[in-house]
């Protein structure tokens, strides 16, 4: 994919439904960016305009039981 090309109709559904996936399973909004070539700022926008629910920041900052 090129950088900062812009992506429209189909190809833009697909790369899509592949960021909501990713970022379902787990990764995050940087490690998505990254894997693209793209911005941080193009996946989180994708990821909105998918009605995604978006973590908070930091990941598990809890403490496990014991530690």
């Amino acid at each position: 994919m090129d950088k900062g090309k812009r992506i429209t109709g189909a190809a833009r559904d697909k790369l899509a439904a592949e960021i909501m996936k990713e970022y379902e399973g787990g990764a995050s909004i940087r490690a998505i960016a990254a894997s693209l070539g793209r911005s941080y700022g193009f996946v989180h926008g994708i990821l909105v305009e998918g009605g995604a629910i978006l973590r908070d920041r930091g990941g598990n900052t809890r403490r496990q039981a014991g530690m």
